[in-house]
């Protein structure tokens, strides 16, 4: 017994020395480096319609390295990532400042909030606005700054192949807006429409309403100000979507109280807004939508104006017959069993006369009795023979 508890003794000593210097070894060697977080991959191509990149594309995931002056409007927007690259075409060159937003919506926010007022619509993207020899446009959640240092014929003809080339966001990230198209289309200034997804981007854009009414905090708000003009004067149409009818409700009432209340100290208005007609200030819901018009054409204009928007729900019937009610269901599932008992109760009915009729008709034809229960047959052993 000693001797295997020493033998013990020397194994466990043994093995401790050899964990030790495991540790030892393990402490002297050079710690293996974390492997580096991979750039995230670039969208601008390297070369279209005859553009070369020249030299490396830079990249960055903050917004003020895009625009610092404007970095919480891109913030507002969904900002992603910023890439810029410059590009030779022989002697010509080619400046592109591209960014990428969460989603389209984004992407067209960030358009109407850097599109200059009298700059030319182009079709490139799916919206394009031209400033001499300076392009904004935008395609799915991605929005571009193009400088030539000089025009040529074929420039917007390339700038829609670099639109083509450009990756596209899958999904409803590729949707665009649902609220610009409520616009009325009729005398509206269409390069004066500011789109906006935050406080900021609305107050700095030209927002007629003070942002903290507006409450972008609310979900998922959205506001549109469009720009209308006609013979008798001009004004805005403001429309505020929100993510429910009843929150919509909720907005009205308190920009309704605040354009009772005027413009006093305690509820100072901006200046769009004091400086439209009383008679102007119409304010109407429409579902998720809110409508404002303010400026100085007569209110029957504003009265027409306002009554253009009516917002469209699409329904998807999943049930045919449209709804079923709860009694319904129980009446019909009842209905339903019913016939299929006399379904199977028909079928056994008929099974049974094809078959016994048959056996029946079978027996006759051989001179037999029809039914086995008139034919007595006794089976005799004889046995007393």
């Amino acid at each position: 017994m000693r001797r295997a508890l020493g033998y013990i003794r020397k194994c466990s000593i043994g093995g401790l020395l050899l964990a030790l210097s495991f540790v030892a070894a393990s402490a002297r060697a050079k710690p293996t480096p974390a492997p580096k977080a991979t750039a995230q991959s670039a969208f601008l191509p390297t070369d279209f319609a005859g553009w070369e990149m020249s030299g490396a594309a830079h990249q960055s995931d903050q917004p003020q390295v895009a625009d610092p002056a404007n970095t919480n409007v891109l913030s507002e927007c969904g900002f992603r990532l910023f890439e810029s690259a410059n590009y030779a075409n022989q002697d010509s060159k080619l400046a592109i400042r591209a960014i990428r937003f969460q989603d389209a919506s984004g992407a067209y926010c960030a358009f109407t909030f850097f599109r200059r007022a009298g700059s030319l619509t182009e079709e490139i993207g799916r919206t394009a606005a031209w400033d001499g020899s300076h392009a904004l446009f935008w395609v799915g959640n991605t929005l571009v700054d193009a400088t030539f240092d000089h025009l040529t014929a074929m420039s917007t003809a390339q700038l829609r192949e670099l639109a083509a080339d450009l990756p596209q966001p899958s999904g409803s990230a590729n949707i665009p807006p649902s609220l610009p198209g409520y616009l009325p289309h009729q005398d509206l200034e269409a390069g004066l429409t500011r789109y906006a997804l935050g406080p900021d981007s609305y107050s700095r854009a030209g927002g007629v309403l003070p942002p903290a009414l507006v409450d972008f905090g609310a979900g998922s708000a959205e506001a549109i100000t469009a720009t209308y003009s006609t013979r008798d004067g001009s004004g805005y149409l403001t429309l505020l979507e929100y993510p429910t009818p009843q929150l919509a409700a909720a907005r009205l009432r308190a920009i309704d109280t605040f354009l009772k209340a005027g413009n006093t100290a305690q509820a100072a208005w901006p200046q769009a807004l004091a400086d439209s007609h009383p008679d102007t200030l119409i304010t109407r819901r429409t579902g998720p939508i809110v409508a404002i018009t303010s400026g100085s054409f007569p209110a029957a204009a504003a009265h027409r104006l306002i009554n253009q928007v009516n917002y469209q729900a699409d329904v998807v019937w999943n049930n045919p017959q449209g709804y079923i009610g709860e009694a319904s269901k129980v009446a019909r599932l009842l209905l339903g069993i019913f016939a299929l008992i006399a379904i199977v109760g028909g079928t056994a009915i008929l099974l049974g006369i094809f078959f016994g009729g048959g056996r029946a008709l079978l027996r006759t034809l051989r001179g037999k009795p029809a039914s086995a229960l008139d034919e007595t047959e006794i089976i005799r052993l004889k046995l007393g023979e």
